[in-house]
């Protein structure tokens, strides 16, 4: 529980007229990514900002703090993964059934469908629809569980190879960094990826 609240102190609150460097550059990028994922949506889907840029926020640092050497990312557990992902998913689609019943009703039989294929297609829209939340929860954890296990091993090859040979201790030290510095990139693209997709979901239902 600790881990996974720490996090948060590490955002600094504005509580002055004028806000320094750090708290500008937060501000804008918060402001720059709400633009960019809030444009698709209308008035009823733009309620959900806060709760858009707080999950990213919330999954973008627990990844950048797992980097750090002897240290747990929650996000590697497939159980948090997906008790982030059941309830947003949820509650997307009960926005659409209580808001725009029809649309969603449709989306389980496209338009134009033969009648011997109505029941098969209906039964894989329904199997597809259940299947959003496991998706966007092993997505998030094989990336990062992947990304740490590559560390892991490299690191341990590095430090096996010192006293065999200096030359490719070295190289493995190279790709060691380069893939840390991938590392990172990762940790914040599927931060973005995991809200831009309950974001479409959301908008699938609005």
């Amino acid at each position: 529980v600790l881990i996974v609240m720490f996090p948060s102190i590490l955002f600094p609150t504005p509580s002055r007229l004028i806000n320094n460097r750090l708290i500008s550059i937060q501000q804008w990028l918060i402001q720059l990514t709400s633009k960019q994922m809030l444009a698709i949506h209308n008035q009823k889907g733009r309620t959900w900002a806060l709760m858009l840029m707080s999950l990213i926020l919330f999954i973008g640092s627990t990844n950048l703090l797992g980097l750090l050497p002897h240290s747990f990312t929650p996000t590697t557990q497939l159980s948090m993964n997906l008790g982030m992902a059941i309830p947003l998913w949820a509650g997307t689609v009960i926005t659409g059934f209580r808001y725009k019943t029809k649309a969603s009703l449709a989306h389980f039989l496209p338009q134009g469908t033969p009648l011997p294929l109505i029941p098969m297609l209906v039964i894989i829209e329904t199997i597809s629809l259940f299947i959003q939340p496991m998706a966007l929860a092993v997505r998030l954890t094989a990336n990062i569980t992947a990304g740490h296990l590559l560390i892991h091993l490299i690191g341990g090859a590095t430090l096996a190879l010192i006293n065999i040979s200096a030359t490719t201790a070295f190289i493995t030290f190279i790709i060691l960094i380069l893939l840390t510095i991938l590392e990172f990139a990762v940790a914040l693209i599927q931060a973005y990826v995991f809200t831009l997709l309950v974001s479409l979901y959301l908008h699938d239902n609005t």
